[in-house]
């Protein structure tokens, strides 16, 4: 699937320094590799509305760490999926009488619309889990020949040879200290495992199940649904969770070194697809875990039942500027959750004026400081609303100087807002 057209990113004399990021597993800071290719997966989205607030904030939150790789002078290789067959897809085409396939493709291209207004840096590999079926079908093989997965009987009207990963059986495959066991990535208690399974597409009831959280790996064939051979497996179509699994570790190292999404992914999508990694291959998937906060609206949880979705495109259709959009994002640390208010979108577009005013009378020898604190700011777990004051103090010295205006440092310093912040001046 073809990847969006991005920005070229400006280069800046100096470098980032060395960058530290929140590691979910482990739950506290670490040291990113200093030397050396990085690489990133993060989860795309399932095609079947448009852009909404809580997806910008996450995708503008793995692009700064992409920006801050780049700038320390990392060569970056960066993969999304889109899951473009998944039950909510197919519920969604019915409800409205479109064909799932355009439904798809017209959602996946707003989707790109979105992110390449809000200059976020193009994926290097963009793969769609229906183009991937043919990499995933052999994996699932061979993890039931493992011993590591089993097919479901049916029952309660669904048909034989659904298969399921066995998750016990998986966590005691080795006692190496890299070893994955339930639990290695979310450090969440049996009881909330069981709650948010069944909230994120899990089917903790389903009759013939090892274990209530085994998550599916292949789903066989239905009357009325899409699906593709799967050899030994039998007509059908592929989990959630192995789906990104076979996808991250077809186009990127083994392990990669980071694996991002929001935080409504850590269980049981990350933890589960770092089992089916760690089955497949004997090493982790990823070397760390970093997740973005929820966003709400007002106070309130966003959510498409409450139908309280901000949506990137509708605020472009109504004539807002994606700068500001992002600034808006950026204000908040990418770990936190937070809300969407006309208030802090007034604020961010209040910010983006008034550097646009600074950088016309931009002061000779301003721009060093400036980019030394937003470099400072993001290397520390991608601080961006520290990185944002840093242009603030800057933006208010400019301004209250009113000098000469400095065109070399005025260049700089709309490069190093793009660069590092992805903000177009």
């Amino acid at each position: 699937m073809k990847s969006w057209t991005s920005r070229p990113v400006p280069v800046l004399p100096g470098s980032m320094p060395a960058i530290r990021l929140f590691d979910t597993a482990e739950g506290r800071e670490v040291g990113l590799p200093a030397t050396g290719e990085q690489s990133m997966y993060v989860c795309g989205i399932t095609p079947y509305d448009a852009t909404h607030m809580g997806h910008a904030a996450s995708y503008v939150a793995f692009d700064l760490l992409n920006r801050a790789w780049r700038d320390a002078g990392h060569k970056v290789a960066y993969v999304q999926n889109v899951t473009d067959v998944d039950d909510p897809l197919l519920e969604r085409a019915t409800a409205t009488g479109v064909d799932w396939r355009e439904l798809a493709a017209s959602q996946i291209e707003l989707f790109q619309t979105d992110m390449t207004a809000l200059n976020v840096i193009a994926p290097d590999h963009y793969v769609g889990a229906v183009e991937s079926v043919e990499l995933i079908v052999p994996a699932i093989e061979r993890l039931v020949r493992q011993g590591l997965a089993y097919r479901v009987a049916g029952a309660g009207g669904e048909p034989d040879g659904d298969v399921y990963y066995d998750v016990e059986a998986a966590g005691k495959q080795s006692v190496d200290a890299d070893a994955w066991t339930l639990g290695s990535i979310s450090h969440l208690g049996e009881a909330e495992m069981l709650e948010l399974f069944a909230e994120r597409g899990g089917d903790p009831g389903r009759a013939g199940k090892r274990q209530a959280l085994d998550p599916l790996l292949w789903r066989v064939a239905r009357d009325g649904e899409p699906s593709w051979p799967g050899g030994e497996l039998g007509q059908g179509r592929p989990g959630w969770h192995i789906e990104c699994t076979v996808i991250a570790q077809r186009y990127l190292p083994v392990p990669f070194t980071v694996q991002g999404g929001g935080s409504d992914l850590i269980f049981p999508h990350h933890e589960m697809g770092a089992g089916h990694a760690y089955s497949l291959t004997g090493v982790p998937l990823a070397r760390h875990y970093a997740h973005a906060g929820m966003v709400g609206l007002d106070g309130e949880k966003m959510s498409k039942s409450k139908g309280n979705l901000v949506l990137v495109s509708r605020l472009r259709a109504d004539g807002e500027e994606p700068a500001a959009i992002r600034l808006a994002i950026l204000a908040h640390h990418y770990r936190a959750d937070w809300s969407w208010t006309q208030e802090g979108f007034a604020e961010a577009k209040d910010r983006l004026a008034a550097w646009r005013q600074a950088l016309a009378v931009t002061p000779a020898g301003s721009a060093a400081g400036v980019i030394g604190g937003m470099r400072t700011a993001l290397a520390a777990d991608l601080d961006a609303p520290a990185a944002l004051a840093a242009v603030d103090g800057w933006a208010a010295t400019a301004l209250s100087t009113a000098g000469e205006c400095s065109p070399q440092d005025q260049a700089l310093v709309s490069d190093a807002v793009e660069a590092l912040l992805g903000v177009v001046l």
